[in-house]
């Protein structure tokens, strides 16, 4: 089984791509977990549900155009990811690796932090929810 983790401020404009990907996202072979700004709070939840592999979805900015999607190697998580977190996402991540095999951290780049979600973001949004349905995601979003 997969796990999709949003993470996300509900009240941060684009802030809140990880949160609305993962209110949003159904697909088979899939939960998806809505974790807000306080990830960490949600690692005994992850851990009961024993997933083989957890995509974590966040707004980051990479210094790309609005709503562009990209994976994000472990190593720049802090350098890219927003800092609305109560504790840095690598430190997040360092504590699901010792239980999880596979993390795939996917950044959106966003337009704007206040009010709702830029029309950008929203539709970079829908397309990776449309991604993960799909048997090749990995493969398609290496080629983003």
């Amino acid at each position: 089984m997969n796990l999709l983790i949003g993470v996300g401020n509900r009240f941060g404009g684009d802030d809140f791509i990880g949160s609305w990907v993962a209110r949003n996202f159904e697909a088979k072979g899939w939960l998806s977990l809505d974790c807000g700004t306080v990830p960490e709070n949600f690692t005994s939840e992850i851990r009961r549900l024993k997933p083989e592999r957890i995509v974590i979805v966040d707004a980051a900015d990479m210094g790309i155009e609005p709503g562009e999607i990209r994976i994000i190697d472990e190593e720049k998580i802090d350098r890219f990811t927003l800092s609305t977190h109560s504790i840095p996402l690598s430190v997040f991540v360092g504590y699901l690796k010792e239980f999880v095999k596979e993390i795939v951290i996917i950044g959106i780049q966003p337009k704007k932090f206040e009010g709702n979600l830029s029309e950008e973001v929203r539709r970079a949004g829908e397309k990776l929810i449309n991604i993960l349905k799909e048997k090749d995601w990995m493969e398609r979003l290496q080629k983003l």
